[in-house]
């Protein structure tokens, strides 16, 4: 190669790690030996070259990208076809050297090749629709900027999507064009697909000057049978009824690269139910599954090679591996990362938006992040993709050829070695080799199929076949009590009977699954009513594909579901009627759930807000939170039950995510009706939340108790009306029906009035109500009360009204303990499996708590019992002994309270004795951790049932003294006279 004359104006501060002090000879060697391509690249443009060792390789791509985006669409073809293919080979020969000499790092390199793939395709399609234009074929098309309104789009998929082109690329595109932006027409689809095929032949054909990319449009739906440009009616319809599943992880580096791009936006949010579905995807692992191994069957025998060097560490063997070895598609190459990402992002990416991410790398790190990968694994993955993506970037580099193998002789693998900077084949292998190993066993590891149990000394790990006589036999020895009926359901299932289990891949899934499932089952105390439960799961269920995936995938479930069929019959039954919440279970966390409760209920609440945030509209708002807000509930209610959490725990975590709901949920009700009504009147509308939901202290059935306080403003009493209808859009949000249910119950008898009262409060009629006309027990009721959503300054001004009303309004001691006895009286006294109406039960203890905070300030005040009971002990209003005896009580009730909930449901049986015997133990387990030592009987272990009601007993015995001694003996006094309602009590 001929000298290109000595560099002028070379930047002092200009540096090129990778080619040493004299970047210019380096530089010129090092393509010299080892690519022909990038030589007569430098031949052909000195100056170029020069510039770049001089300046730097962003002033000469800068530049190349600005010429080619000021070419007007009218620019003449073949002048068009020379300026592209002129900048093509500046900017290749500007990322090649940024690439050789350590300037760019791998995402650097790859994105600006992107940018001129985009830049390049903008310009091609200017032209061939300004010459449609011209021709009179799209007379609509605006002339001077043809692209942005023209209804074509352009998608770059794979690579280009992903800003991760290589060296020398196909770019794969899908052609779409919208017919409603020109009208009816026979010609439309013949002018667009001219339109494409000019489009193709700009960028592809070789002339002279070279090319500029190859272009391949398989990608496209049915491409042996659909036209090059598509409509898009006719892709939306494919892809809604029948894209695949590589399809949809094709579409996760889907990007509009050129013409309508707001078009191609809206296109890709059309068919983004298609790609992301609502559930946990573990299906796509069978579906990626299959078409990884249709590749693998290409490349046995490199498998078989990459896995002989765990142990032969010869260079023979290393020389074997490595000759004509492709770094994309053989095992441990770029496409098994590639494949490994996109398969977590298919199975989490519905529920976790922030997944959604089409580069690889940045996929790696957002599946660490949410805790689907290791943080050292995703550091293997990442560092072995960037070492392949290199290497195939020089195997490209010597002779522009679209490569992926290695050398196949030695001394190629020496040559090649040196071009990667190494001394020779052996310091190759000992780079590459470890790199694949490690990700072919991070992708066996996803991608292999489940190993099946392993066998057991009892020789039940396996199942007869169904129809095998000996079936009857083998249930009743694991102890199924009426084998006969249980194998009359499991045949059920294999004959398809439920609907859930008709395609023939549920049928396999069953089969995997059936003997662990089993055996899981008749491991519960009562096994068949543990079958029968998951029968009628199920029978329940629309499709039995995704559940059956999760459970094949994530076998320890199995167990866990297990053990709520055979002793929560009311989570079983709340599972059977959601099958979705199952999906709680499944959220990554790092380390135990205890240690990291906190941090898990913040991440919940961020993606509930994202997710709800990004909504189209407010019904699937609605949808999202309802589908979270489930799967959440279960999650906490099985962490109970499993004692993995405790209620405080619990309680703290429902609550943040009630919060939540609510504050995204008024801000989607405030824009809809302010697009309906107009603009809310005055200071806008505050959420107040009382009872459970105030005090921090929900658990499973838990309420709202909202109310709703709004400002008019100078609009005064004519605003009623409108946050009357707002207030309804609210709760009727909240209680909407949907495929998971509503999100919550609600419960509004709390405000002023109660249930004759108006269902949204102005601040005045709050603010007069308690000072001239609230019960004690209202007053009471709002020691709980606390401002959960809406305008800043509104919620300051509520607050301080809530404050004036304990702190200033409030009727004398005396008056207040006559009334909250007199209101313990009225409530009555349930039976003592009823936690929170019992003699001395969970109501007794808020009551204290409640009556005794009245007339103190803020800050001797607290909406949760037990904090309240600290500061009243620390304002000198309760004795510390008492507080602290108060503050065990309630916790105690709250626990068993919660585990009957979860256990049984929101009705407290008849009595303890009804309790099935699983259910009780598991009862016993829940509840007995939280029961205090005084409330022991002496001598007395929590072993039975008959001492856990004893113990009981005496912890009702001794709130109700604390109860008699602080508030009064329960007696019934008079009603006060005024509007009734039909609440009664806090």
């Amino acid at each position: 190669m001929q000298r290109p004359r000595p560099p002028t104006g070379r930047d002092p501060q200009w540096s090129w790690p990778g080619f040493g002090s004299d970047p210019v000879v380096r530089a010129r060697a090092l393509i010299e030996t080892h690519s022909p391509y990038l030589t007569a690249l430098a031949r052909r443009e000195p100056e170029i070259f020069d510039d770049i060792l001089a300046h730097g390789p962003r002033r000469v791509v800068e530049r190349a990208l600005r010429r080619l985006r000021a070419l007007p669409p009218a620019t003449p073809r073949a002048v068009l076809a020379a300026a592209l293919r002129g900048a093509k080979r500046h900017v290749a020969l500007a990322t090649a050297l940024a690439d050789l000499g350590g300037v760019w790092p791998l995402e650097t390199v790859c994105r600006v090749l992107s940018r001129l793939a985009e830049t390049a395709l903008d310009r091609a399609l200017a032209q061939a629709l300004a010459a449609a234009r011209a021709s009179g074929e799209l007379p609509g098309i605006d002339a001077t900027d043809p692209c942005p309104d023209s209804g074509f789009i352009v998608l770059g998929m794979g690579k280009l999507g992903a800003h991760e082109l290589n060296y020398s690329s196909d770019i794969d595109l899908i052609l779409l064009y919208d017919p409603d932006r020109h009208g009816a027409g026979d010609t439309l689809q013949r002018s667009f697909n001219r339109i494409a095929a000019d489009l193709v032949a700009l960028m592809s054909a070789r002339d002279a000057d070279g090319y500029v990319f190859r272009v391949d449009l398989r990608l496209r739906p049915d491409p042996s049978a659909t036209p090059p440009a598509m409509r898009l009616p006719a892709a939306i319809a494919y892809y809604e009824s029948l894209g695949r599943d590589w399809e949809r992880a094709a579409m996760i580096k889907a990007r509009p690269v050129a013409g309508d791009l707001a078009a191609g936006a809206r296109f890709l949010a059309q068919i983004r139910p298609f790609v992301w579905r609502r559930h946990l995807d573990f299906a796509a692992i069978d579906a990626m599954r299959t078409m990884k191994r249709r590749i693998d069957a290409r490349h046995r025998d490199d498998a078989t090679l990459l896995r002989s060097t765990a142990t032969d560490t010869s260079a023979a063997t290393a020389l074997r591996v490595l000759s004509g070895r492709d770094l994309k598609l053989a095992p441990g190459g770029i496409r098994e990362i590639e494949f490994l990402a996109q398969t977590l992002q298919l199975v989490w990416g519905g529920r976790a938006p922030q997944l959604r991410t089409p580069a690889t790398l940045a996929a790696l790190a957002a599946l660490r992040r949410a805790g689907h990968l290791g943080a050292a694994e995703t550091r293997d993955l990442a560092r072995c993709y960037r070492l392949l993506r290199t290497a195939e970037h020089r195997l490209q580099m010597q002779q522009d050829r679209q490569t992926h193998a290695l050398p196949a002789s030695e001394a190629g693998l020496d040559a090649f070695a040196r071009f990667m900077a190494l001394p020779d084949r052996a310091a190759l292998a000992a780079a590459l080799l470890p790199e694949l190993r490690r990700t072919r066993i991070a992708f066996e590891g996803l991608l292999a199929a489940p190993d099946e149990q392993p066998d057991g000394d009892d020789g039940l790990d396996t199942l007869p076949e169904l129809d095998d006589p000996e079936l009857v036999e083998d249930l009743a020895a694991r102890g199924f009590a009426d084998p006969a009926h249980a194998a009359e359901i499991l045949r059920l299932w294999r004959g398809a009977r439920p609907r859930a289990l008709r395609a023939p891949q549920a049928q396999a899934l069953l089969a995997a699954l059936l003997p662990r499932l089993v055996a899981t089952l008749a491991a519960q105390p009562d096994p068949d009513r543990a079958l029968q439960r998951f029968d009628r799961l199920i029978f329940g269920l629309p499709a039995g594909i995704p559940l059956l995936s999760l459970l094949r995938h994530n076998p320890a479930l199995i167990d866990r579901i297990g053990g709520i069929l055979g002793s929560a019959p009311w989570l079983a039954e709340h599972l059977a009627a959601t099958p979705s919440a199952l999906e709680g279970l499944l959220l990554p966390s790092e380390g135990g759930e205890t240690l990291r409760a906190g941090q898990h209920t913040r991440e919940i609440c961020a993606l509930l807000r994202r997710r709800m945030d990004a909504a189209a509209d407010t019904a699937l708002a609605i949808e999202i939170a309802q589908r979270l807000v489930r799967g959440e509930e279960f999650r906490l209610a099985t962490a109970l039950l499993e004692t993995t959490l405790d209620i405080d725990q619990v309680a703290r975590a429902a609550t943040a995510l009630a919060d939540t709901t609510l504050q995204r949920l008024l801000v989607r009700i405030v824009a809809d009706h302010a697009a309906r009504h107009g603009p809310p009147p005055g200071a806008g509308v505050v959420i107040v939340a009382l009872g459970k939901a105030g005090s921090r202290e929900m658990m499973a059935g838990s309420d709202l108790d909202l109310m709703l306080v709004y400002d008019p403003g100078e609009a005064g009493p004519g605003a009623a009306g409108y946050y009357s209808r707002l207030v309804h859009g609210l709760i009727g949000a909240l209680t909407a029906p949907g495929r998971d249910g509503p999100l919550y119950a609600v419960d509004m008898r709390l405000r002023p009035s109660g249930s004759q009262g108006p269902v949204a409060v102005s601040l005045d009629a709050f603010i007069r109500y308690h000072a001239e006309s609230a019960w004690v027990w209202e007053r009471m009721a709002l020691t709980r009360a606390r401002v959960v959503t809406g305008p800043a300054p509104l919620r300051a001004r509520v607050t301080a009204a809530i404050d004036a009303a304990l702190h200033q309004h409030v009727p004398s001691w005396p008056i207040i303990r006559r009334e909250a006895a007199s209101m313990r009286a009225r409530l009555g006294e349930g039976p003592p499996t009823d936690i929170r109406l019992r003699r001395g039960g969970l109501m007794e203890v808020e009551f204290i708590a409640q009556a005794l905070q009245l007339g103190l300030p803020a800050a001797d005040r607290a909406q949760g019992t037990r904090a309240a009971f600290s500061r009243l002990a620390r304002a000198g209003r309760l004795d510390p002994a008492i507080a602290r005896r108060l503050s065990q009580a309630d916790h105690a009730w709250r626990a068993t309270q919660g585990a009957l909930r979860i256990l049984i449901g929101p009705r407290p049986p008849a009595n303890f004795a009804a309790l099935s015997p699983p259910t009780a133990a598991a009862l016993l387990r829940c509840a007995v951790p939280d029961l205090p030592a005084f409330a022991l009987p002496p001598g007395r272990t929590i072993a039975t049932m008959a001492a856990f009601e004893a113990t009981l007993d005496h912890l009702a015995a001794t709130v109700r003294t604390d109860f008699i001694a602080t508030i009064g003996r329960p007696r019934r006094t008079p009603a006060p006279t005024g509007p009734q309602k039909r609440k009664h009590g806090p």
